[in-house]
């Protein structure tokens, strides 16, 4: 099942051995690479700094937050060596610039949706530049549209290329 991002952040985590709330997602801590949902930062309720969840401690999403097995599933930043090269990119998908091949700049990321159970990203929800904005609403680009990731933008296959594919198949 997808989810969109704000189903995920802000959201508090609960720790199924106590049913407590032991502390609320800030930010999603994702791959470039990939595409993938690594983890989350944390608000934790016993500690002072941010603590990180990772994508395999989620035990579920469900529409009242993030299910874990209990406070060991968050971790301390300089615990997650694997992570660290992650971590130290920061990248945002939020604001994101979205471009074709040919360089036609189609907007901005305003939302994503995730897989629930692998945390991959499957689509961009990207908002239209306001002047072609007139009708209103956003496109929504999957996955398998995207070409290349930048620290910089989103570089997805020309749009019309994408229909053209699609019509001379089921031609």
């Amino acid at each position: 099942m997808l989810k969109l991002s704000k189903a995920m952040i802000n959201k508090p985590i609960i720790s199924l051995r106590t049913g407590q709330i032991i502390g609320t997602t800030t930010e999603a801590i994702i791959n470039p690479h990939n595409l993938k949902l690594e983890g989350f930062y944390v608000n934790a309720n016993n500690s002072k700094e941010p603590k990180i969840l990772l994508e395999q401690d989620i035990r579920e999403i469900g529409i009242k937050g993030l299910a874990v097995n209990d406070t060991d599933a968050l971790s301390d930043t300089e615990d997650l060596v694997r992570l660290k090269d992650i971590i130290e990119l920061d990248f945002k998908l939020i604001g994101k610039k979205v471009v074709t091949t040919s360089d036609s700049k189609v907007g901005k990321v305003i939302d994503y949706a995730a897989d629930t159970e692998s945390l991959f990203i499957q689509k961009l929800y990207v908002s239209k530049p306001v002047i072609r904005n007139i009708a209103g609403g956003s496109l929504v680009i999957d996955r398998s549209q995207v070409n290349e990731i930048t620290p910089k933008k989103i570089v997805i296959n020309d749009l019309l290329e994408t229909s053209a594919v699609k019509a001379s198949a089921t031609a």
